[in-house]
């Protein structure tokens, strides 16, 4: 970094299901930190072991979560509905949060193309935005690929609040991969607006010093039980596959985290998370999970062969979009969620399905995917403030 202001960021970001949205996020702060820019990494889901990051100031809000993947149903760190006095708690303290560190550009994470459930915060932060002076620059991180929005008029709202307020939409992926105008079809009306950094994925992984013929994650693991368990029933159908890693993720209750544990055959090592997970890839014959964007990141850093389970309940449709189009580059399988609905069938199916896919060669990738969106969001963000002076 050379002589001058340091560029600040306030960078907002709300899990609620999952960890997705906070790991990516982690990855563009600790990016951004590198690159020599402030930032204040403000978060508002459920607390999440050993994602504190050095050089990054970080800040929880009053936590919200979802009930039972209900988007619509926002409850407290306690799983209690949340009411208005928790909201206007939320909001004073997100509004003093931005009124203290007085950022050059306010970042946040999905908002207008999701988090509708927030506007309770976002839209009084934004009329503060306004309402600056010297007023920030504000910005939307979103993935590659969006939920498809079924109401109508939704899309039209969001292309109307991005050319309103937001001065760039930073799309974290390659057009390449997944250009955005397949899952949000007024891109057009906001294409000056746009900007892909590429994907953000982590290091490229090292190989591991263990190493498991097949890796079974499901993300958080607030909805991945049915595939974990019909993963254990997998591995006792199948004992020729002598090494099985599968990591339940920090959010799957304890109750269920046990049963899987103990039932799970010799060949099995059930581990609630994995710091060295892109490297478990690496080294691993067969990677079995979600969708996410996080975990298809890492999927395609490590290049290896991949079943898709894309999570789909409650009308989502990101997943699924995500895994078909790894599949039509032939990166991947995908398996419809709903064959893990029957529980006395489920792992009979998954079974004959880990078989086949073993038994077919990796393919490997046809294209080129940039898979360095963490440092190109700091590019991004630096050119913003470059013309008005900033030297970063």
């Amino acid at each position: 970094m050379t002589d001058g202001p340091v560029l600040r960021v306030m960078f907002y970001v709300q899990h609620l299901l999952g960890i997705g949205h906070l790991m990516r996020a982690r990855r563009i702060a600790l990016a951004l930190h590198a690159n020599g820019i402030h930032v204040t990494l403000v978060t508002g889901g459920l607390p999440v072991a050993g994602f504190e990051s050095s050089g990054v100031d970080q800040i929880a809000l009053p936590p919200l979560a979802v009930s039972d993947g209900n988007f619509s149903a926002l409850v407290d760190g306690e799983g209690v509905p949340v009411d208005e006095a928790y909201k206007d708690n939320r909001r004073a303290r997100l509004l003093e949060v931005f009124g203290r560190i007085r950022p050059d550009i306010v970042m946040l994470e999905a908002f207008p193309f999701g988090r509708r459930q927030l506007r309770f915060e976002l839209l009084p932060l934004i009329e503060a935005i306004q309402a600056s002076e010297p007023k920030p620059l504000l910005v939307t991180s979103i993935r590659d690929v969006l939920q498809r929005r079924s109401k109508a008029g939704r899309d039209e709202e969001t292309a109307d609040t991005v050319n309103s307020y937001f001065d760039k939409v930073l799309v974290h992926g390659d057009p390449n991969f997944t250009p955005l105008e397949e899952t949000f079809p007024l891109a057009d009306a906001i294409a000056d607006k746009i900007a892909y950094t590429g994907l953000v994925c982590g290091p490229v992984p090292k190989l591991s010093s263990e190493s498991y013929s097949v890796v079974v994650s499901a993300g958080g693991g607030a909805v991945g039980s049915d595939l974990l368990n019909a993963s254990i029933e997998a591995a006792a159908l199948l004992p020729q596959i002598e090494s099985w890693c599968v990591i339940a993720g920090p959010y799957l209750p304890r109750h269920e985290y046990e049963a899987l544990a103990n039932h799970a055959p010799a060949n099995v090592t059930v581990e609630r998370f994995r710091a060295d997970f892109t490297s478990l890839l690496a080294t691993t014959e067969l990677s079995i999970s979600q969708a996410g964007y996080n975990t298809v990141s890492d999927v395609l850093q490590a290049q290896c062969r991949a079943l898709l389970v894309p999570f789909s309940s409650h009308g989502e449709t990101e997943q699924a979009d995500r895994a078909v189009r790894l599949q039509q580059l032939g990166l991947a399988t995908v398996v419809p969620d709903d064959l893990l609905m029957d529980k006395r069938s489920s792992g009979q199916k998954l079974a004959s399905i880990i078989s086949t896919s073993m038994a077919t060669e990796s393919a490997k990738q046809s294209i080129t995917i940039d898979c360095d969106g963490a440092n190109g969001t700091a590019s991004v963000l630096q050119s913003l403030i470059r013309p008005k002076g900033m030297n970063t």
